[in-house]
């Protein structure tokens, strides 16, 4: 029996980036219980607390949607550990539920620099790295996920940027997958719905605050809210061999939500609430 029957991810080398808090830690965590080396990344230095959390998890200070930040990550990663199998391109940030009209173009630069080019950069990296990497034999296959959501999938699930920036992160996994044909790189995306999160903590805090806690998750035919476990473990499932042959795949972790059209409609010169 193989080593990695015991732990799925035993000898590979993973990024984490957004590994501060939330989905991100919980997958940083994850990753390393399931024996690999972390490298949690997130541009403040939360990513030192999540190193403090588990073993064989180092923290590294960058801005997932900086190139050169990206470049230089990547690079050091593959001088550092001789391979790198893993990249969870989670990093993303909420930009709010201002409607169209209320947001500036800058708003819009910053969400998707961060939500979209982000993923973007990751693939390319990464992508370009692992493809060295295998060919020269130090590994054998990669895996790259990106973090879109349910809200990249149709509208009602977030502010318009953030959800033009999530349905971006969709189809570049897709265009991730046919650019690296042929490398053993798998290029996939997670599609989480409502997960108690600190980008969701504000929704959360509102509806407990109101005495409506029973409400939350109530359009999903679980009737709940997620937890970031929940989300991390797909991600493991997209790390791990076990979806050797998943490429190019939006994976939707919602609950069944999007599984139906349950929104609230929002009419012209209203404010979303």
């Amino acid at each position: 029996m193989s080593e990695r029957a015991g732990k799925e991810l035993a000898g590979k080398v993973a990024i984490v980036t957004g590994a501060g808090s939330g989905i991100g830690r919980t997958t940083a965590l994850l990753f390393a219980r399931e024996g690999a080396s972390v490298i949690a990344v997130d541009v403040g230095d939360s990513a030192n607390e999540t190193a403090t959390l588990g073993e064989n998890i180092s923290a590294v200070q960058a801005d997932a949607g900086d190139e050169a930040a990206v470049a230089a990550l990547i690079d050091g990663v593959v001088k550092e550990h001789g391979r790198l199998d893993i990249v969870h391109a989670n990093a993303g940030i909420s930009g709010g539920f201002a409607g169209i009209f209320d947001q500036s173009a800058d708003d819009w630069h910053e969400i998707l620099r961060v939500n979209l080019i982000g993923p973007f950069l990751a693939i390319k990296y990464a992508g370009k790295a692992m493809a060295g990497l295998i060919e020269s034999g130090a590994q054998d296959a990669g895996s790259i996920i990106a973090t879109a959501s349910v809200a990249g999938l149709r509208s009602g699930a977030g502010g318009p940027a953030y959800s033009a920036s999530k349905a971006g992160v969709v189809n570049l996994v897709r265009i991730g997958a046919q650019q690296l044909a042929g490398s053993d790189i798998r290029v996939n995306a997670i599609c989480p719905g409502l997960i108690e999160t600190g980008m969701t903590q504000p929704i959360y805090d509102h509806v407990r605050a109101a005495g409506k806690e029973k409400r939350i998750g109530q359009l999903n035919p679980l009737r709940r809210g997620g937890e970031p476990q929940e989300i991390a473990e797909a991600a493991l499932f997209l790390a791990s061999d076990r979806s050797s042959y998943v490429n190019g795949h939006a994976l939707v972790v919602d609950g069944g939500l999007s599984s139906s059209h349950p929104f609230s409609r929002q009419e012209f010169g209203q404010t979303a609430s």
